[in-house]
């Protein structure tokens, strides 16, 4: 009786994360291989020529502190949502009163109160995991608001060098990265409590949205999806001409 109310949660929940996993780690291993290809890679290379242009120039310092303020903030305000998520989360976990499910057996999935306590559980080591990577990110990002206004060193052995800062920039912004996603990930748990089949249409929306955010097309490509109407407005033209 139980496997026939908690089927589709056992092979539906699982599926759509393994499918939200397997694009990350491609995304993982398009940004080693081919960096120029995806939006992280391409921001990262960029990252770096900035850090070099705002040591180089002291004029630029107080440029350098607003960008980085503004990523502080950003980070500061999911870690804080994360933090006030789990609070939240924690005091329902916690109550005294049994957890009752969210609607009536109309919905697909199981709706023992063991499954709804995992399911709240679930979430609440989301926005944990989140707000740890948001907190990681600003420690990072608060040391590179310091060394980005020191002078570079002149010799190759110095320490504070435009390459050392934006690696620090790297991993601070990389962080913020991981910890979006993995807020973004709280999403399809969300929607696990009405249901384990909007958690799989969720997770497969999300990758589809993602993939159009990540990928950058190069201009050959480009040239390739747009080849076909180049050629069917050049032979318009010719026969107009």
């Amino acid at each position: 009786m139980e496997w026939s109310k908690s089927y589709l949660d056992a092979i539906l929940v699982p599926l759509g994360f393994m499918i939200w996993m397997g694009y990350h780690l491609w995304l993982w291993h398009k940004v080693r291989t081919q960096p120029l290809s995806t939006i992280i890679g391409t921001n990262a290379r960029a990252r770096k020529f900035w850090v070099a242009a705002i040591m180089k120039d002291d004029k630029k310092n107080i440029l350098a502190v607003q960008t980085l303020r503004n990523t502080i903030m950003g980070s500061t305000l999911m870690a804080t949502t994360s933090i006030l998520m789990s609070s939240a989360l924690a005091a329902v976990i916690s109550s005294t009163y049994s957890i009752k499910k969210p609607l009536n057996d109309n919905v697909y999935g199981a709706h023992g109160e063991f499954m709804v306590a995992l399911k709240y559980a679930s979430l609440l080591l989301i926005f944990l995991f989140s707000f740890i990577c948001h907190s990681l990110s600003i420690r990072f990002i608060n040391q590179v608001n310091f060394l980005i206004n020191c002078p570079a060193d002149e010799d190759d052995t110095g320490i504070i060098t435009p390459a050392y800062v934006a690696e620090l920039l790297d991993r601070g912004l990389a962080l913020n990265t991981i910890g979006n996603r993995i807020f973004y990930a709280a999403l399809p748990l969300m929607l696990w409590i009405f249901g384990p089949v909007l958690v799989f249409l969720c997770n497969v929306t999300m990758v589809a949205v993602l993939y159009n955010l990540d990928v950058v097309l190069t201009p050959a490509e480009k040239g390739k999806s747009s080849g076909g109407d180049d050629d069917e407005i050049s032979g318009h033209q010719c026969v107009s001409a």
